[in-house]
């Protein structure tokens, strides 16, 4: 996009050409940092759905005045310029424009007539328009289209996205961005060819499975538009470790084998009343001697105020995973803030390679977390262990 934006700016600036573009961000106020950090004024639609059903971009048309695409992909600036010296004739079958309006949900609700495509729709219609008091009938009209058509892989890919929407929303379901990867992954096993099926679980996936590093530019953006005087663009939601990461980089590998903290189980447990665990496996499946990456995400349950005790040690992650199979991080430690208490979420990720000669089915992985946790303010304090378990599948190849 920047280099078509150079190229076209004095077009623009005369008001000879109108630029707009379109994305298929699940967050899309990422798009707008980087429009912002690049300069690039001009609008940009949000197609978090793929509902332009594109499988590879960017993919730039030339639109004439009277809406028609009369040159596609062009590759050098120049034939801008002779689009623009054409002159072009209405088609006489040109309909007549309409101003753009919000749908009628409680119309598309009644209108369902039982089959999928109506229950995608109102679904499409609930998710980009509904806000997020409509996220859990957002979800729930697309599983009963996914129930209906299981093989429709747009619809598997939307239920996706529909399930990522509310995980990153108040209304989030601690299973939501797992069931998020699911249907990417069976969608894109119903077409492997589907670009943008296949970047969004690279987003979240292995670090060598990217095709560059997706949002490794945040913090230069924003330092940069700092510098000029300006505010940042806010992210409702950061970008995880995996999202940042550049394939290119050198990882260091884990140092042997490290003992477990708790080899006897003797501390007591967290069933989840102090902190809620959530993981996630991308890609949900994946063939013999793949790498899958695992994200776990703890937060402290607010309906009883629990926080960390930072004055101790901070938290640590054992993993034991079975013959065979090996973790980029299988330990780690994550010192708390400096704060003596503090209620961040806290994010931890590993990578998992499958054998080469693993079977066909799911695996668990089990592990453990150590944390010190307290209820309320100036309640008591306790050291607590929370037993986690990962699960992989295992496709054929």
């Amino acid at each position: 996009m920047p280099g078509w934006h150079e190229a076209t700016k004095a077009l623009r600036e005369s008001g000879e050409l109108a630029t707009v573009g379109i994305v298929q961000e699940q967050h899309p106020d990422r798009a707008r940092l980087f429009m912002q950090w690049q300069r690039m004024d001009w609008p940009i639609l949000v197609d978090p759905l793929n509902l332009l059903a594109v499988s590879v971009v960017p993919i730039t048309a030339l639109v004439d005045e009277h809406g028609i695409v009369r040159v596609l992909g062009p590759r050098d600036p120049a034939v801008v310029n002779d689009f623009l010296a054409a002159s072009y004739e209405p088609p006489p079958d040109l309909p007549t424009p309409t101003p753009p309006r919000a749908p009628d949900l409680a119309g598309l609700a009644e209108r369902r007539d039982g089959g999928a495509a109506a229950e995608r729709a109102y679904g499409q219609a609930l998710l980009l328009w509904g806000g997020e008091d409509r996220l859990d009938d957002a979800v729930a009209a697309f599983a009963r289209a996914a129930e209906l058509e299981p093989d429709d892989g747009p619809g598997q890919f939307q239920l996706g996205v529909a399930h990522r929407a509310r995980y990153d929303s108040p209304r989030r379901r601690e299973d939501d961005f797992q069931r998020a990867a699911d249907h990417w992954t069976r969608a894109l096993a119903l077409d492997p060819n589907q670009y943008i099926w296949r970047r969004r679980i690279q987003q979240y996936g292995p670090r060598l499975a990217k095709p560059y590093p997706f949002y490794n530019w945040i913090d230069e953006a924003r330092r940069a538009i700092a510098a000029r005087g300006e505010t940042p663009i806010p992210l409702a939601v950061e970008p995880s470790e995996t999202e940042r990461l550049d394939p290119r980089a050198t990882v260091a590998a884990a140092d042997g084998a490290v003992p477990p903290a708790d080899p006897e189980g003797r501390i007591l447990r967290d069933d989840g009343r102090f902190i809620r665990l959530e993981t996630a496996v991308v890609p949900a499946a994946v063939a013999p001697g793949d790498v899958a990456r695992a994200h776990l995400v703890f937060r402290p349950n607010e309906a009883i105020k629990a926080h960390w005790n930072n004055e101790a040690e901070g938290m640590s992650l054992w993993l034991e995973p079975p013959p065979g199979w090996h973790a980029d991080r299988p330990a780690q430690h994550v010192p708390g803030p400096p704060q003596a208490v503090s209620r961040e979420v806290r994010h931890l990720e590993l990578e998992l390679k499958s054998p080469e000669d693993a079977a066909p089915g799911k695996v668990r992985v089990p592990g453990y977390a150590l944390y010190y946790v307290c209820e309320d303010v100036g309640g008591t304090c306790l050291y607590r262990r929370q037993d986690l378990e990962l699960e992989v599948a295992i496709r054929s190849r």
